[in-house]
């Protein structure tokens, strides 16, 4: 409806806000979706480290807490997924999106199918995060800039709520409760290195590796 979502950053003052952070257009980029807390994160690489540089509502997505298993499930996916070039899409009917590369090597392992799941403009969702035309133009301006710069692929996290003891223990008995016991590892890892972890899949679980600053 053209309204401004509460939390959205101002728009208008991305050099200031970047300026703010000590980083630049270009930098490496990594995205972290939150389902419960409705808002997608945006960090920046910055000495080696990743700063978070904004936080996003978002506007809609569809289906439950828990990942997608199937196409037409109208169920947004959670997990480990990666972004490169030819993953974006600036004519996507959404305005502009970025395919999640659903389904990853993870997924695949548990049969799981679908197909265009996405992070786009707008506020309609039929197993994509939709986050309003504004906000994607921005998250379109660091993530080309970064790409364009040399990042090969961009990280994009996607998790059920905030991995904290406290959400993990108020989820117990849940269904997924050990598919995200797992993600957990992946976000803590994060949480304290503010490095990227390396993901990889073994018997049909995800693995983690600390990530490290070396080239």
């Amino acid at each position: 409806m053209g309204v401004t979502l509460p939390g959205t950053p101002d728009y208008a003052k991305l050099d200031t806000r970047l300026a703010e952070k000590g980083v630049k257009l270009g930098d490496s980029v990594l995205v972290r979706v939150f389902k419960l807390e409705s808002e997608l994160e945006l960090w920046l690489e910055k000495d080696g480290r990743y700063v978070k540089f904004a936080t996003y509502p978002i506007c809609r997505f569809s289906g439950r807490l828990g990942p997608k298993l199937s196409e037409g499930d109208r169920q947004a996916p959670e997990g480990f997924y990666t972004v490169a070039k030819e993953q974006l899409n600036p004519n996507s009917r959404m305005h502009r999106s970025f395919s999640l590369g659903f389904p990853n090597v993870f997924d695949q392992a548990h049969g799981r199918t679908g197909s265009f799941l996405m992070v786009h403009g707008g506020c309609a969702s039929i197993g994509c995060y939709a986050v309003t035309d504004p906000v994607v133009d921005e998250i379109w301006r660091m993530v080309t800039a970064a790409l364009d710069r040399g990042q090969a692929r961009f990280p994009v996290h996607v998790f059920p709520f905030r991995m904290t003891d406290r959400n993990v223990r108020l989820h117990r008995g849940d269904r997924w409760e050990g598919f995200w016991a797992d993600l957990k590892k992946g976000y803590d890892l994060f949480e304290t290195s503010r490095l990227p972890p390396l993901v990889s899949v073994c018997k049909g679980r995800y693995v983690f590796e600390a990530g490290s600053t070396e080239t």
